[in-house]
């Protein structure tokens, strides 16, 4: 994400890494950034999505419930999981996408890439994120969504993997949901990196100002509105994953038997508001989070320079 995101390096200064390394330790900033802000906000949203119609009146009566459960750690459940894989899905994603402006700038001929070129590369780097950003979500839904039992179905990430491998049937239970994943984080990253780059070079271009100049301020403020064309383009789809990820993995207890039967059932039985389930939590949590990530990823960057 170089050319999309950082200022050019600056030479003689700072650590001595390749760029692809600085965009790696960039964007792990940017995600555990992320993570730590948006975590309260997630859980509700997963809650609310995969409860049965008329557990909770709202999303706050949801916060209410899990604060008077749970406490505040509990607005905190399964966040080792997604800091533990941050690493690893920072690597795949910037390397898919890094590939992917290559091969478009070998055929733009020296010119900018435009618009459905940069949505291309955030939709490339999006799919091939979904290889570890899937199960991680995966293992990370069951730990916020499992019942307050003494002892508790899942001891931790490692012991839910586990018990997802052995009663899911192998790696197809841990990466339950990937078709969805795919479909969502393909057009998601998509609309997100290009609403941002958009945004920012109108920025450039208005203010005669190159990428180090622009204030932390509209950092956040165009993260914010990518993160609104993240979710405002693929929400129900995440809805769907999140219900086919808190589904039994006993397949004669099961609810859905995949993405389109479980997309039929919601609509039988909620109709379209059974893919709005949560949507206020996150649009809530939308210009936090993805402020947060890129005034982030972009401050790391400037200290790298």
């Amino acid at each position: 994400m170089s050319e999309l995101l950082t200022p050019p390096p600056t030479a003689g200064a700072g650590l001595r890494l390749t760029q692809t390394q600085k965009d790696l330790v960039g964007g792990s900033v940017g995600g555990v950034a992320q993570v730590l802000v948006g975590q309260p906000f997630d859980i509700v949203k997963v809650r609310v999505q995969t409860a049965p119609p008329g557990t909770y009146a709202s999303p706050l009566d949801c916060a209410t419930k899990l604060l008077k459960a749970d406490g505040p750690r509990g607005f905190y459940k399964g966040t080792l999981t997604p800091l533990l894989g941050i690493g690893a899905c920072v690597s795949i994603q910037f390397g898919a996408l890094e590939w992917a402006k290559r091969f478009f700038a070998a055929r733009a001929k020296g010119r900018e890439l435009n618009l459905g070129e940069l949505w291309a590369s955030g939709a490339i780097a999006g799919v091939a994120n979904t290889v570890v950003a899937n199960p991680v979500e995966h293992i990370r839904i069951r730990l916020q969504t499992q019942p307050a039992v003494t002892p508790p179905l899942y001891a931790g990430p490692v012991d839910c993997a586990v018990k997802l491998y052995k009663n899911g049937g192998g790696l197809k239970g841990v990466f339950k949901g990937q078709v969805p994943t795919m479909w969502r984080d393909g057009v998601g990253y998509g609309c997100y990196f290009m609403a941002y780059e958009a945004l920012v070079q109108k920025h450039l271009r208005s203010n005669g100002l190159t990428r180090d100049q622009v204030s932390p301020l509209w950092a956040v403020t165009y993260g914010a509105a990518a993160g609104f064309a993240l979710w405002f383009s693929i929400y129900p789809v995440d809805v769907i994953k999140s219900k086919l990820q808190t589904d039994s993995l006993d397949p004669s207890k099961r609810l859905y038997k995949g993405m389109i039967d479980c997309t039929l059932k919601t609509w039988r039985t909620q109709g379209v508001k059974g893919f709005m389930g949560g949507l206020a939590p996150t649009l809530i949590r939308s210009p936090f989070a993805n402020g947060a990530t890129f005034v982030a990823f972009e401050l790391a960057m400037r200290t790298l320079a």
